[in-house]
């Protein structure tokens, strides 16, 4: 009855903003027009259809919320009019009262807010989906004033995602069961994959944690700035960070006016995220601009600035080797590597014949290589690919579709900053040299290093371990018997094999005979 329910809602809202008109009347047949004349008689739809497609997934809530960011970063398929309005979805969402926030916040640290902080603003700085951030000062615990930013939980947020969720996982049983390509797509396994990352942002304890990690990953990089956690001032419904001061990177022109150089800062939005990928593995998954942010001070400029940490994408070792090597096989154009990786992984039938493959990934492919980002879209290359992962039967891997979310993140923000940029260029020289890496001596070393605690621990064992394994071996008298019972195996095999040898050297004689004798009577 619940999903009912929100599936009725979710069609009272769609008719109620008129997306039923927005998306007929892309259509170009005469008859459609003439339906959607139908549909929309009675409705006032005043509103431009970029406004009412915002107002639409903002009251569906925090799942239909994150799609729109999504779109909104992919300037090369939606309109100017929507793109701009869903951008507002980025950090623009309409907030909720301050009175809740500081309740939050009392309610999470038990004590009055004035005792928290020493002082706080009440009007929120930003409001996304999950939660809004008000700016404050706090005392560390040297007693050292430092300006935060306050993130705190929405609330009600819990049974809404989990309703739309079951509603999704509900959708997913059907396309599995109904479809065709239902088994290979996975489909559960990916809403599965997207509940855990929703729940998990749910936990701001848990986005600290991701903070912290990036922040530690990215130290040595000099081209990211991460806030620092407060985790005295932490709460699974409130986080205190240091407050950043940056301008957002969907601000070209005034980043261009301060001096900022745009075409060094989108390669270096692309060598952070192949450094997170396929360095450490674990990389910012929520990567649209109203996360990102770019330093103006002297001592930081031109470095890019990371917030909201909620989603977080992990590879395993596996996973970032294989897709590593797919990428340096394709940007060295070697697609029969590329179709033999796929079939060794097993991610396509081990009956599937290479070449067949090589030329399929080939023709979509090849037309997008030594083009500048304004003149190609990974979108566009991502759908040719999915089309064609139909006719091989590729099968969906559920933990890459955060990867893949993120990479066309990258490209609608690399669209946004260089048009001009050369995203495989610009990837290709990083990827060779973290693989030399991975298969160089430099692996063997510090997979050397990283063992030798053991090591150090196994050595003085050693003596221990050899006398406990002499004086634990099998007596003498039990190996002669063992080596009896072999023994006599041996002959009682010798016997057989001569019985047999015997009882068709006896039936072939018979045979020979017979045929001597009918030949000496005729």
């Amino acid at each position: 009855m619940k999903r009912f329910v929100r599936g009725f809602t979710i069609v009272r809202v769609v008719l109620r903003h008129g997306l039923d008109e927005v998306v007929l009347s892309n259509f170009r047949h005469p008859w459609l027009h003439s339906l959607t004349r139908v549909l929309t008689f009675g409705r006032r739809l005043d509103a431009p259809r970029g406004v009412r497609l915002r107002l639409a997934l903002e009251s569906l809530g925090p799942i239909f919320v994150k799609f729109g960011q999504v779109l909104s970063t992919r300037r090369d398929l939606m309109p100017p009019d929507i793109a701009d309005e869903l951008a507002m979805l980025q950090d623009r969402v309409p907030p909720f009262d301050p009175a809740i926030s500081i309740a939050t916040i009392e309610r999470a640290f038990r004590r009055p807010l004035n005792e928290v902080f020493v002082s706080f603003e009440r009007t929120p700085v930003a409001s996304a989906s999950i939660a809004q951030v008000h700016f404050a000062v706090i005392r560390d615990r040297d007693g050292v004033e430092r300006e935060v930013a306050v993130k705190v939980l929405r609330p009600g947020m819990l049974p809404v995602i989990d309703q739309d969720l079951e509603l999704m996982g509900m959708m997913a049983g059907w396309v599995e069961r109904l479809s065709a390509d239902g088994k290979r797509l996975k489909p559960r396994q990916v809403v599965a994959e997207f509940d855990n990352y929703l729940h998990d942002e749910l936990d701001l304890i848990r986005e600290a944690s991701n903070a912290a990690q990036l922040r530690r990953n990215m130290a040595g990089l000099d081209l990211v700035l991460i806030p620092e956690i407060f985790w005295d001032f932490c709460h699974p419904d409130v986080l205190v960070m240091e407050r950043m001061y940056g301008v957002p990177i969907s601000q070209v022109g005034r980043l261009r006016e301060a001096g900022v150089d745009i075409p060094k800062l989108a390669r270096d939005g692309v060598t952070i995220f192949f450094t997170q990928v396929f360095r450490d593995g674990f990389f910012h998954a929520d990567m649209h601009p109203g996360n990102i942010q770019v330093s103006l001070d002297p001592a930081t400029f031109g470095r890019y600035i990371s917030l909201d940490f909620g989603i977080v994408g992990t590879l395993t070792e596996s996973d970032k080797e294989y897709l590593a090597q797919n990428f340096v096989a394709f940007f060295r154009r070697d697609y029969k590597r590329v179709a033999e990786l796929h079939i060794e992984s097993g991610w396509v039938p081990p009956s599937t014949r290479v070449n067949e493959l090589e030329s399929a990934i080939r023709a979509v492919c090849e037309p997008y290589f030594d083009r500048p980002l304004k003149e190609i879209s990974l979108g566009m290359v991502l759908l040719r690919l999915f089309q064609t992962s139909r006719r091989f039967q590729v099968e969906i891997q559920p933990q890459l579709v955060l990867l893949q979310k993120t990479l066309l993140n990258i490209e609608g923000l690399g669209r946004q900053l260089d048009p001009d940029l050369d995203l495989w260029s610009t990837a290709k020289p990083f990827l060779e040299k973290w693989m030399l890496e991975q298969m160089g001596p430099q692996r063997f070393w510090r997979e050397l290093k990283a063992e030798a605690p053991h090591y150090a621990k196994l050595v003085p064992e050693l003596p221990r371990l050899l006398h406990d394994y002499l004086r634990h071996r099998p007596d003498r008298a039990r190996e002669q018997q063992l080596l009896a019972l072999l023994a006599e195996q041996r002959r009682t095999n010798r016997l057989l094999q001569t019985l047999i040898y015997g009882g068709l050297g006896f039936v072939l004689g018979l045979l020979v005979m017979q045929l001597f004798v009918r030949v000496h009577v005729l």
